[in-house]
């Protein structure tokens, strides 16, 4: 049986602030894949009971959908369960990727630079008062307040005075609950497309972002004409090679598989630091990964067939809900 012999679902839409976003993808990569002769469908989804649904007579998953259970490996542990091989990392990988905390303590284990950071305090917790005194002695403005589990830059705020600081905090919190602080790096927006060939992780050439508005956020992600794209990113020789030598020490600090995207910041001074690992890089007409694909010479077509080519087939050696269940 070939690739092309199978029916390939492209699950996209959800229920997460990301839908519209994951529409968008999805449609891309359903044209891409039916121009290129693949049995491919549309998988929609609203909620939560149509997934199962969705998922019958489907052989593999091309996965878009952004946000919440489409990244945070909880649909993945659904996939090992029902057997469907799906595009992308692991449930563990997705997991890890998506808590901002936890992903920033791995790349320090791998020797990765990261910004300083410190886990967020509920507004409601008596001793907050004094730990915004103490966060920003430590961190010193501007920071960064972001939820430790969303993407595409939803619910960041950038914070340059003290006085916006505690009332950005108490917004996030209420919004996303559980958040963190971390210091804004003065320098370039770059990031680093990965994909995987012939089992070697290739980074492509690096994107530098230099958004109209504030900073990169929803909008200026997602909204034509509100950013500006440079590739090759403007960095020398040798910052280049640190940031794509990275960008693959991440990828493989968190067992990710596929495809990605790494996010950094990098300084006047040329230093990189790592800020997240991206497992489900938008597939839009802006977004990053597909634009650096075509500048390494890979049109979207190709960029998609090969990623529906490392398509993972679940594993159920040492995976705890499939052995779990099994035991049963």
């Amino acid at each position: 049986m070939t690739w092309k012999n199978l029916s390939i679902g492209v699950l996209m839409g959800g229920w997460s602030a990301e839908r519209e976003v994951s529409l968008n993808s999805g449609n891309n990569v359903l044209s891409a894949l039916i121009s290129n002769g693949y049995q491919a469908v549309p998988l929609d989804v609203k909620d939560q009971n149509e997934l199962l649904p969705a998922l019958v007579d489907i052989d593999v998953v091309f996965n878009c959908l952004h946000g919440g259970m489409g990244e945070d490996g909880t649909l993945h542990a659904l996939f090992d369960i029902l057997n469907i091989p799906y595009t992308g990392s692991s449930m563990l990988a997705c997991a890890l990727a998506m808590d901002k905390i936890r992903s920033k303590h791995t790349f320090q284990q791998a020797g990765l630079s990261v910004p300083d950071y410190v886990q967020g305090l509920s507004p409601e917790h008596k001793e907050f008062t004094e730990w915004c005194k103490d966060t920003l002695e430590k961190l010193s403005l501007p920071v960064v307040i972001k939820p430790v589990r969303e993407g595409s830059s939803v619910g960041v705020h950038i914070i340059r005075d003290q006085a916006d600081f505690a009332p950005a905090c108490l917004a996030v919190a209420r919004e996303f609950g559980n958040y963190m602080v971390e210091t804004f790096i003065e320098g370039k927006e770059i990031t680093a497309g990965i994909l995987e060939q012939d089992g070697q992780f290739q980074p492509m050439p690096l994107l530098e972002l230099r958004p109209k508005r504030k900073f990169y956020d929803y909008q200026a992600k997602y909204t034509p004409g509100m950013t500006e794209f440079i590739i090759p990113a403007t960095l020398d020789e040798a910052t280049t090679q640190a940031v794509q030598s990275a960008s693959v020490k991440a990828f493989e600090a968190l067992s990710c598989h596929g495809y990605g995207r790494v996010d950094f910041r990098v300084n006047d001074q040329n230093e990189c630091f790592v800020l997240e690992v991206n497992t489900l890089p938008g597939m839009t007409n802006t977004s990053d990964l597909p634009q650096m694909a075509e500048a390494a010479g890979i049109s979207f077509k190709l960029l998609v067939e090969r990623i529906l080519q490392t398509a993972m087939k679940p594993s159920k050696a040492n995976h705890p809900v499939i052995s779990q269940i099994e035991t049963v």
